[in-house]
């Protein structure tokens, strides 16, 4: 039985962590209803993903916490506030935690008077972080908090009756805020973002009380999504979700970056501490932004979505076809769980050892091992892998969709066909990417949006062909062996080339199989070729690019190359990974590379 908090009269680390756990296990259960239910400041349709996505970031940086004490447990939440916070939602709610966590300092414990403090320090950052403040929202939330928690603590130090005092004038503010804001009113609903935050809290007071947090959702409803009637003004509503991170030794202050980004969008939001600054703003004009942005320091990561193609897929809100995809794809575990993509793992073999790419924790020492000399090999997913994954698919929707691993590269494709023929030959459609890595988690990427549009798997598979014409990849090895050992270079070659210091740059041809792209002689020279490349591969420079750049354990190297392509070619996406495991042990460490997706030529939806 869960131990309760009933009777506590101070908070402390271990005690703050479960609660942060709880708390995102009970908004995850709630993330469905968030999503129905956003309809400001624009209807996309995703606060739950983007606040779920947030909390789930901040729960695994708390967990992960060797020693529990109470600023340790505040530090790594606010390091996953401002590096993995997401759309509007996830950074106001940042900005609050980050608010408790400096009001804390450096606390062994804290009683309740200490929580309220904190809870209005909380409140106070977040309206400070925003030039027009709106209320009815999660601003009108998280300030009643901290005004009905400075007046509970007056009267009682007991932490289980503080909460749900905290608790009840929340969800009272949540009630009100139909009658602050006209377009929730409209929609017959409350404010998504202030909700997720009384969500939030739920979850604690479920810790506190000892209660299980239910890991189904908990509303059901017959009535249409709100997000998907509430109508896309197109005269005031910005087109793209924009967010970028930027590192840097002289970042502006926050009052200074918003007043920089104020005529380029609205709904600007801004976290800045120290030398990490993250931003989100709703702009028609994601280039622009990255040009202004990257004068401040080096751009780590980006990410520009179509609200209003998001609003047009709410329209349905049941999908109509699911994603399936091996481990090989490489997209991070937040595009997967935001897509609802299905993954399936291949093999990774040591010894007698066999793990499951990704999944089983020893994959994670796996660069580590290779550079002390182990040697691992790869195999396969199994057929019974596959059909688990395309039953799992078939409980979702009724059609499926699965884009593979290149034939040319692996056997996967065929032993993903034969599990498709045993489930639901008709209904299930195996799809050669002829790539992998991020080649294939972008073209599983875009086949689930266009899911989301109601597309046939026929119809699906054509945008893709499209899709696939005009993009490729490019990636380099920093060491023979592993490629030597997979058979895609001969030894006479590879021996020279480690003694000449020759780096190669590869490619796949458009059956999906590495050919040589160039050589160069020295790390230094391999960037400056891969972008001369890509210059003449997109040209002419494309309007929507998504660009997708994995390494092998050389995170310098990415950057490196994330800066350089952001600053030549302003990408509407830009995603950057850690390869899997399953590729990694047949490139290397220190290998990398870039994929880039062209989505200009597309048949129009």
């Amino acid at each position: 039985m869960t131990k309760s908090l009933h009777g506590i009269s101070y908070l402390d680390g271990p005690r703050l962590q479960r609660s942060l756990l709880a708390a995102a296990d009970w908004v995850d259960s709630c993330r469905d209803e968030l999503n129905r239910i956003n309809v400001f400041p624009v209807p996309d349709g995703d606060t739950g993903t983007n606040f779920c996505a947030t909390m789930r970031a901040v729960a695994n940086s708390v967990k992960s916490v060797p020693r529990g004490d109470l600023q340790t447990v505040t530090d790594a939440m606010a390091k996953a506030c401002v590096y993995s916070a997401r759309g509007n939602s996830g950074m106001l709610l940042s900005h609050f935690l980050i608010g408790f966590k400096e009001d804390l300092g450096d606390c062994p414990t804290v009683a309740t008077a200490g929580i309220a403090s904190a809870f209005r320090a909380g409140a106070d950052r977040l309206y400070d972080s925003i030039d027009d403040p709106v209320e009815g929202t999660i601003l009108t939330i998280c300030r009643a908090v901290a005004e009905t928690g400075e007046k509970a603590a007056v009267h009682t130090a007991n932490i289980a009756e503080f909460m749900r005092e905290v608790l009840q004038g929340a969800r009272e503010a949540l009630a009100r805020t139909p009658e602050l804001l006209p377009s929730l009113k409209e929609a017959g609903v409350v404010d998504a973002g202030g909700q997720g935050f009384v969500f939030l809290l739920e979850g604690i007071m479920r810790f506190v009380d000892g209660d299980p947090i239910v890991a189904t959702s908990q509303f059901e409803s017959d009535s249409p999504a709100a997000a998907s009637v509430a109508e896309v003004e197109t005269d005031r509503d910005y087109r793209y979700c924009t967010e970028v991170l930027v590192c840097g030794d002289a970042i502006p202050t926050s009052k200074e970056v918003r007043h920089a980004l104020r005529p380029l969008g609205g709904s600007i939001v801004v976290l800045e501490t120290g030398s990490v600054l993250k931003i989100h703003i709703h702009t028609n004009t994601p280039g622009e932004v990255y040009e202004l942005v990257q004068t401040w320091g080096t751009i780590e990561s980006t990410k520009a979505d179509d609200m209003r193609e998001q609003h047009e897929g709410l329209h349905n809100m049941e999908k109509e076809a699911s994603v399936v995809v091996d481990s090989s794809c490489d997209l991070p575990d937040e595009t997967i769980d935001r897509r609802g993509i299905i993954v399936v793992p291949l093999q990774v073999i040591e010894g007698e050892k066999t793990y499951l790419d990704g999944i089983d924790p020893e994959t994670h020492q796996i660069y580590r091992k290779m550079r002390q000399g182990a040697i691992f090999s790869t195999s396969q997913p199994t057929p019974g892998a596959f059909m688990e994954g395309y039953t799992d698919a078939k409980q979702q929707a009724g059609r499926v969709f699965s884009p593979i691993l290149s034939k040319g590269l692996s056997g996967t494709f065929n032993t993903a066909k034969q599990a498709a023929t045993q489930v639901d030959a008709e209904n299930i459609f195996v799809y050669d990417s002829r790539t992998a890595s991020l080649g294939l988690g972008m073209l599983a990427m875009r086949a689930s949006e266009l899911a989301d549009h109601g597309l046939s798997n026929e119809q699906i598979a054509a945008h893709l062909d499209a899709v696939r014409k005009r993009s490729g990849m490019i990636f380099t090895v920093d060491r023979f062996e592993n490629l030597l050992r997979s058979g895609r270079v001969g030894r006479g070659k590879a021996w020279l080339g480690s003694i000449l210091d020759i780096k190669p740059i590869l490619s796949l041809d458009d059956r999906g199989t590495v050919i040589p792209a160039g050589k160069v002689r020295g790390r230094h020279a391999v960037l400056p070729q891969v972008i001369e490349l890509l210059k003449e591969r997109l040209n002419p420079r494309p309007e929507k690019l998504r660009i997708g750049i994995v390494h092998a354990d050389a995170v310098d190297a990415a950057r490196q190359a994330k800066a350089a392509i952001v600053a030549c070619f302003q990408p509407k996406e830009i995603i950057m990974a850690l390869t899997t495991p399953a590729i990694g042990v047949h490139l290397g460490p220190g290998a990398w590379g870039v994929f880039y997706q062209v989505e200009d030529d597309e048949p129009e939806l």
